[in-house]
């Protein structure tokens, strides 16, 4: 299916409005006490992600193309009184690094909240970037920073 997204690139207000209501800024940190696998590879997992009902999915191929990377998902919901959606994920740590989080600090998150999450969503990531959690006692801090987020 072929999406008409010319001329409809949406404003650094209108994202920052957009995430301020709806996105996220998270790490999925293994918890190092627990012994047992979870069967993920990695120990630490940034992602920035919105998500979206279904009709209002053009929404996300449109940040998708703004922004360059990421990807658009689509995630069944089967509880009653909710419907589908769709999620545009970005995980790579290049594009978190080099355009996600340059983005955000040009322009600035407005609820606390979410300030306050992507504060600590950067502080993590300089520390997976100086490989802090590969190390037991790292990934313990990490853990425990993350625990902090929202």
């Amino acid at each position: 299916m072929r999406r008409n997204l010319s001329n409809k690139l949406l404003s650094p207000n209108y994202i920052v409005g957009l995430i301020d209501g709806e996105g996220s800024f998270t790490v999925y940190i293994k918890n190092p006490a627990k012994q047992l696998d979870n069967g993920r590879r990695v120990k630490a997992e940034p992602r920035f992600y919105i998500k979206l009902i279904e009709k209002d999915k053009e929404i996300l191929y449109r940040l998708k193309l703004y922004f360059g990377c990421g990807n658009v998902y689509f995630q069944k919901d089967t509880r009653p009184n909710h419907q589908n959606c769709y999620r545009y994920e970005v995980t790579n740590r290049d594009d978190l690094e080099k355009t996600i989080i340059p983005f955000f600090q040009r322009n600035k998150l407005k609820l606390e909240s979410k300030q306050k999450d992507f504060k600590i969503f950067c502080e993590i990531m300089k520390r997976i970037k100086k490989k802090e959690h590969l190390t037991s006692s790292g990934l313990r801090k990490l853990y425990l920073l993350k625990q902090k987020m929202h």
